[in-house]
């Protein structure tokens, strides 16, 4: 096996099922996702690299694709969309959005492969150089919203400059809502990315947790959302 892991994300799986069989005799390790939403809830982090279908309900591969682009976990992550939309313009706004390749249906399965192999390679030689460039004690940006800032480097927040004392937890909640913000998260999604594997988490203390952190950030915890029977989210504007 090569230790390369590949999610594929199509709404027909037939396809699905055909792109993992062969990616798997290339050594890959495969996994597929039906639908965008269905991709979301995965941890897409250990992922090397997202085939994706665009035209499916709901949510379009071009919305995964920006979700993607908007997480700082994934963000690099290369993409090859894989799709029926075989116009220029559709070709273009994929590339736009941050697409490493474009492949159109119906395809020859030797082509997709060959695509995946140098879109790989691209990206083992881009983050190869980063990692020869970055000095050793490379240094995370600030996540910044209006008066509010996170450090991430010394796991610290300020509210219109004045130090706010958060714990480790609503630390991590902080930092998860403002990196993925205009969006709602489930519960099990947000204890996923919040609290480590082996603690046992309540909706009761993800309730606290958001109560408390609201009262600590003043006038922006009114832009941390509830949506009853879904979840959390942060909520840049009206």
């Amino acid at each position: 096996m090569t230790g390369i892991k590949i999610l594929v994300i199509d709404d027909e799986e037939a396809l699905c099922e055909i792109l993992k069989f062969n990616l798997e005799k290339e050594g890959y390790e495969v996994d597929c996702a039906y639908s965008a939403e269905e991709a979301l809830e995965l941890d897409l982090a250990k992922y090397d690299l997202f085939i994706v279908d665009i035209m499916m309900e709901k949510l379009s591969g071009f919305d995964f694709a920006k979700r993607v682009r908007h997480n700082p976990e994934v963000e690099t992550t290369p993409i090859i969309f894989c799709s029926a939309l075989t116009g220029e313009d559709d070709t273009v706004m994929g590339l736009n959005i941050g697409a490493d390749d474009y492949v159109t249906k119906p395809f020859v399965i030797s082509e997709v492969l060959a695509r995946v192999r140098a879109v790989l390679r691209r990206s083992r030689v881009t983050r190869k150089a980063r990692t020869e460039e970055a000095p050793a004690d490379v240094m995370e940006p600030d996540v910044v919203f209006k008066g509010l800032r996170i450090n991430r480097n010394t796991k610290t927040c300020t509210l219109d400059g004045e130090p706010v004392n958060l714990t480790k937890t609503e630390f991590g909640l902080l930092l998860f809502f403002l990196t993925r913000s205009n969006r709602i998260y489930s519960r099990e999604e947000i204890i996923r990315q919040v609290w480590s594997g082996d603690v046992v988490v309540t909706n009761r203390t993800i309730d606290t947790n958001i109560t408390r952190l609201r009262k600590k950030i003043g006038e922006y915890g009114s832009n941390i959302v509830t949506r009853l029977g879904f979840g959390y989210g942060f909520k840049e504007s009206d």
